[in-house]
């Protein structure tokens, strides 16, 4: 797998000053949490799911849940369990690269069940998804995680989508984030990465964002997520990836409030339809959206529908700019600080306090590359949409 892999390779070296490295399901843990990107959620009742796989691998994703919780009804669990059995068998009979797969679970015990049932097939599986995580909750599963990685002999890793009502209400946040950190301590080598559950969050309070307002608008869930990076995204190694939560829209709807993409980007790089397509889409918002995720300590995103990939993956690119800004910070002679100018000569980089920030750009450099320096999201995302 490699981000951006579906363009071809000469149009590839015209875009990136680093192109993004290849990697698989084995590689490092470290490197699959930032190589994530927009993590595409499909039902686990789809028909021709294996197709599905395939075609949205052809067009760039490399992570996908395939989901037995909230996007099916309970009286289609059963029916799931088995679609997922079958497509899986199809996806291994056709020898085909395909992206991480996980599958977003209801209990504990569809983890050893899924994992048996599946036989062979396993190889192809990179994961589960538990919902509504706690530490009461999250134990049990991830004990049967354990569990079916050994009976299996299969790395199998944990996503746990932080999204229950205690971790919400302001008067049990502390216990259960503090709960939240000692059980995925416990069990660090077998979580992948944390996913915030913001339909949930506002769900609990009878809200819903329109897509001209972001999640950090709606203030009730930015102070969650202020809170889960506070103490689950620090970067003294005992952080973890959080990745960014679902951006719900992909149809056209009444506009109350102007578009939030400026024209001029467009206008320099001649893509002015491409700018009234993202608008027409509902896109500009999650545009902004994904930028307040990186600023605000979140990389990756839930994505729902196909669309949305190629944005994620457009912002999650390096600039060159940041790029330079991390290899000065990062030289072996500046390990004892102090303060240089950058090489664009617009801002100081100071060396002990951004060092933690350069080490994350030029982990994500890795798996998303690092855009030439003329070349912005709006070039990436044009190739990434022409091929």
């Amino acid at each position: 797998m490699r981000h951006f892999g579906h363009i071809p390779s000469v149009k590839r070296a015209g875009l990136f000053h680093r192109e993004p490295a290849e990697f698989t399901a084995e590689s490092p843990a470290r490197t699959l949490a930032a190589a994530l990107g927009a993590t595409l959620y499909s039902p686990g009742t789809r028909p021709r799911l294996a197709a599905a796989v395939r075609k949205q691998a052809a067009r760039g994703v490399v992570s996908m849940v395939l989901c037995l919780e909230d996007s099916i009804s309970d009286a289609d669990v059963e029916a799931g369990e088995d679609n997922l059995v079958r497509e899986f068998a199809e996806l291994a009979d056709d020898g085909t690269d395909v992206p991480l797969l996980f599958i977003r679970v209801r209990e504990p015990e569809q983890i050893t069940d899924l994992v048996d049932r599946l036989g062979e097939t396993i190889h192809l599986l990179s994961g589960f998804v538990l919902p509504k995580f706690t530490e009461n909750r999250g134990r049990a599963f991830l004990e049967a995680l354990v569990e079916a990685e050994r009976t299996s002999g299969r790395r199998l890793f944990a996503m746990p989508v932080l999204e229950s009502p205690e971790l919400l209400h302001l008067e049990t946040r502390v216990e259960t984030l503090a709960g939240i950190a000692s059980i995925t301590d416990k069990y660090r080598d077998h979580v992948l990465a944390l996913r915030l559950g913001v339909t949930d969050f506002c769900s609990a309070y009878g809200l819903r964002r329109s897509p001209e307002m972001t999640a950090y608008d709606v203030k009730v869930v930015a102070h969650v997520i202020s809170d889960v990076v506070n103490v689950l995204g620090r970067a003294d190694g005992t952080g973890f990836t959080i990745t960014g939560p679902v951006w719900e829209y992909f149809r056209p709807g009444e506009r109350m409030f102007k578009p939030q993409l400026r024209r001029s980007p467009f206008l320099e790089g001649r893509a002015e339809d491409l700018r009234t397509a993202l608008i027409e889409h509902d896109l500009d918002g999650l545009l902004r959206e994904i930028e307040l995720d990186r600023a605000n300590g979140l990389l990756g995103k839930t994505c729902i529908h196909p669309t949305h990939v190629l944005p994620v993956h457009a912002l999650s690119v390096v600039s060159h700019e940041e790029w330079s800004d991390a290899q000065d910070i990062l030289r072996p002679e500046r390990g004892g600080g102090g303060v240089l100018r950058s090489a664009y000569t617009n801002k100081m980089n100071e060396v002990k306090p951004h060092r933690a920030w350069a080490e994350r750009i030029l982990l994500r450099a890795e798996v998303f590359g690092v855009a030439k320096e003329d070349v912005g999201f709006v070039e990436l995302l044009t190739a990434g949409l022409t091929g």
